[in-house]
């Protein structure tokens, strides 16, 4: 058995005392994921639109996102967020996906799309879409787990653009 297979791993939804813990988990993940993407600057300024304790609990509580944490041995080793997209029911949208680096390729990332997709089909989603920056390696990585190229999307933040790739996959009943 692999310490994969034998560390216990958890995933359970958060709330927003777990924010102190998301923005732990993000300060360790953001920069590793996008240094080699986009700028630097864009990367401080992304960063500091989306993952302030004001944005974070506005995510949660105005815009209907829906975190899980997941726990690798105890500790916080990750994160994900989805909603369904009020403009198309039916579709719900993986907005944040991210393992510590230093727990990447124990399939965390994969477990939490798993426990996202299901949590979709729980609630009526017949598919699941994301966004992902079309440099982004991660793209292989949603590609092995079903999803597909939908459309590609420029997003103004603030003075930036993110050149994403739209992936869907469909949430089989």
């Amino acid at each position: 058995m692999s310490a994969t297979e034998a560390a216990p791993i958890a995933i359970q939804p958060a709330t927003l005392a777990d924010i102190p813990v998301i923005i732990e988990l993000a300060e360790a993940t953001w920069e590793p994921t996008y240094r080699f993407i986009i700028s630097k600057e864009q990367i401080e300024y992304m960063y500091r639109v989306i993952y302030t304790p004001a944005s974070l609990t506005r995510q949660m509580q105005q815009d209907g996102h829906r975190f899980l944490l997941l726990h690798y041995d105890g500790q916080p080793a990750g994160y994900a967020s989805f909603s369904e997209r009020a403009e198309e029911p039916g579709v719900y949208k993986l907005h944040k996906l991210y393992v510590l680096p230093s727990h990447q390729g124990r399939r965390l990332g994969q477990r939490l799309i798993l426990a996202v997709e299901g949590a979709a089909r729980m609630a009526g989603g017949q598919w699941l879409e994301l966004n992902v920056n079309r440099h982004n390696p991660a793209l292989g990585f949603y590609q092995h787990l079903g999803f597909q190229q939908y459309r590609e999307e420029d997003i103004p933040i603030g003075p930036y653009w993110m050149n994403d790739y739209v992936l869907r996959k469909k949430l089989n009943g």
